[in-house]
């Protein structure tokens, strides 16, 4: 552990010039005494590293010196591909080695490079979640990640709309979108989503999980993503759209904003014709209310029928408010 810490205050003087006991002893969660005692060992290792005391003081090194000590342990080698997505390395339990792992890629580069990647490291930030939601909780996460990690079988209860039961899985990976995380898994020769923060409890067995050599995560989340829109809106109705109407239309989803980017030329009103998946009457029925009157439903005669019934019952029920 002295070790570890030893280079990472080595790598973290190379990158940020000068650093306060303070400074480290908060870095690595030790007492300033602690971080004297590691100046003076890396002092003692050659390593030409000197200290300034009073209020602009500091520990730094020699300028010019470089170290190329910077080989990667095992979990900063998994946590590699995660640097720039510091809270999500974070929420795999993986945030303090992609900490350092970062530190010693950078360290690799020459001085100037390190600078300016830093620097674009710095300028962009990536959100993972949509507007207007916030993440649910998902306390099983680091848990789920480490058995995919170390490719260790799990037991799990877990609540969906069909109810609660226990599985016994084999995990392939973890798939974040939209703010969620999903865990891929075997069950036998099926294999499995389940959302990450519907899991109860999760139990990390003392067996090795099974994973099909030729398995390929992203391939294969985007044919069960493909599938799964396709049997959630089986349905099409046939619409015409207003520009505004266009606009609230792409507002639904991406599934509808792939519709609309697919409608038909505007005739001379700047109407669109446009084919949209839904996924029966009952459920899109209010969802096209709420664009109002800049659509006009062709077809299906039922879903026209069925939005001009709900479009009756709320002006009366406005009649019946405003009369009384």
């Amino acid at each position: 552990m002295r070790a570890s810490r030893l280079l990472s205050i080595l790598i973290l003087l190379q990158l940020r010039q000068r650093l306060t006991a303070a400074d480290l002893g908060a870095e690595f969660e030790v007492s300033e005494r602690t971080i004297y005692r590691d100046i003076d060992a890396l002092s003692a290792a050659g390593i030409p590293v000197y200290g300034d005391r009073g209020p602009g003081g500091g520990f730094q090194l020699l300028d010019g010196y470089r170290t190329r000590l910077t080989g990667l342990d095992p979990q900063e080698a998994q946590a590699i591909l995660l640097v720039g997505l510091p809270d999500q390395a974070a929420a795999l339990g993986l945030g303090g080695p992609a900490k350092r792992a970062r530190g010693k890629l950078l360290a690799a580069l020459p001085q100037s490079g390190s600078a300016e990647a830093d620097r674009i490291a710095r300028a962009f930030h990536i959100d993972t979640l949509d507007w207007y939601r916030a993440a649910r909780p998902a306390p099983h996460l680091t848990a789920a990640a480490r058995a995919v990690i170390d490719r260790r079988r799990i037991g799990v209860r877990y609540t969906s709309w069909r109810g609660t039961r226990d599985w016994t899985l084999d995990p392939l990976g973890i798939v974040l979108k939209a703010g969620n995380h999903y865990l891929v898994a075997a069950s036998g020769e099926r294999v499995l989503t389940f959302t990450v923060a519907d899991i109860k409890t999760l139990a990390i067995l003392d067996e090795d999980a099974a994973r099909p050599a030729d398995f390929d995560l992203a391939a294969w989340w985007t044919d069960s993503t493909r599938d799964f829109e396709a049997r959630l809106r089986p349905g099409r109705a046939t619409l015409r759209a207003s520009p505004l109407g266009l606009q609230r239309l792409r507002l639904l989803g991406a599934w509808a904003a792939d519709a609309v980017a697919g409608a038909e030329a505007p005739d001379a009103a700047g109407h669109r014709r446009l084919t949209l998946p839904i996924e029966g009457i009952d459920a899109a029925a209010p969802m096209l209310l709420g664009i109002g009157p800049e659509i006009d439903i062709e077809a299906p005669a039922e879903l026209r029928a069925a939005v001009a019934g709900l479009a009756r019952a709320v002006a009366a029920r406005l009649d019946i408010a405003e009369s009384g």
